[in-house]
């Protein structure tokens, strides 16, 4: 069910109207837009008597919503979201392209820094790294862990960047809560439900990235799990599915992204690098996912990606990076987006 409040609807009526429906057993989840407040009712077996609710002042009108996701949906909150991140004038979903770039996995303080300045120049917003690595052998580079998140905090600290990272269980979730600006859920979790749960409770944005053979109504679901806990700060990730094609490691599908759009309110980014698992076409896809209507990219680059300790072959150069945010900027213009200029920040100190 969705309650719809008139738009000029005082907050005190607002309130009382989630009271009403906290009362009445199930969870209210008031979701402002630019014209109206719209509250999501969600923890109903079956139909929410409206009647009572109709009558309350400030209430416009309530409406049964048939999908399967409610709060994600466009019928809760035609507008679009913009995630904000407190203390930055960073925002997602906006006009503003938003662009995460850094290596897959934080190796040691130095390839951090290393990597991290160009990118900071070169405009990038966000530092992607994974402290905590998901790897398809148990014998492969885990991430350093907590030391792993301490390292970007200090990027942080010293470039401007955010961190955006990936939290793979319970115990690593609290700690990239602690030192992230931004929770990464990664494919493979996508639909542990549990760790969906988690990160709803959790006070910091959440990027939910597609499973690797998840259909757009199982990956809006993954959303309603977070966003049913409480958390609207969620951002979808588009990183290719498995298909029978073996040109690419993974198929990047970018016509998810206006299919999203269609449906959804919450911003959408795509991450070319797992989506095609090769250099040399992560830059061409890069460009078409701003074509077709992105909210940002999520790129992997190496200072060394040959020494890589993961995910090598499909991390660009610093100088290719470089050529993209040329090439990215110039196909925002187009759509009436912008992209961040270069900076120029203090060259890093890295003490070995």
């Amino acid at each position: 069910m969705l309650i719809v409040m008139q738009a000029q609807a005082t907050e005190e009526q607002i309130r009382r109207v989630c009271d009403k429906v906290e009362s009445l057993g199930y969870r209210a989840h008031s979701m402002p837009g630019a014209q109206r407040t719209a509250i999501g009712i969600t923890g109903n077996k079956g139909e929410v008597e409206s009647g009572t609710l109709e009558e309350m002042p400030g209430v416009q009108e309530v409406i049964r919503v048939s999908k399967p996701y409610k709060l994600v949906s466009r019928d809760v909150k035609p507008d679009n979201s913009v995630i904000k991140f407190p203390g930055s004038p960073v925002t997602i979903g906006g006009a503003d392209l938003v662009i995460m770039a850094g290596p897959c996995g934080i190796e040691s303080r130095e390839q951090a820094f290393a990597t991290a300045e160009p990118l900071a120049r070169a405009g990038a917003q966000f530092f992607r790294g994974g402290a905590y690595k998901p790897r398809t052998s148990p014998y492969s580079f885990q991430g350093m862990g907590e030391d792993g998140l301490k390292i970007m905090a200090e990027v942080r600290d010293r470039f401007g960047l955010l961190i955006v990272t990936e939290a793979v269980d319970y115990e690593s979730l609290d700690l990239v809560e602690k030192y992230a600006d931004m929770i990464q859920i990664g494919a493979r979790n996508m639909q542990n439900f549990s760790l969906l749960k988690r990160a709803g409770r959790a006070r910091k944005p959440v990027l939910l990235k597609r499973g690797i053979a998840a259909t757009l109504e199982e990956f809006l679901m993954a959303a309603e799990y977070i966003m049913s806990e409480g958390n609207y700060n969620v951002v979808l990730c588009e990183r290719g599915v498995r298909t029978f094609a073996d040109h690419t490691r993974n198929t990047l599908d970018l016509s998810v992204v206006p299919a999203v759009q269609r449906l959804s309110h919450l911003p959408i980014v795509v991450d070319p690098s797992h989506g095609t698992g090769k250099r040399n076409k992560v830059t061409p896809l890069s460009r078409a996912a701003v074509a077709v209507g992105a909210d940002g990219l999520i790129i992997e680059v190496h200072h060394d990606p040959d020494r890589a300790l993961s995910d090598g072959m499909q991390s660009l150069y610093p100088e290719q990076f470089d050529a993209l945010m040329v090439q990215v900027r110039q196909i925002a213009a187009v759509l009436g987006r912008n992209v961040a200029e270069a900076g120029t920040p203090v060259p890093a100190t890295v003490s070995k």
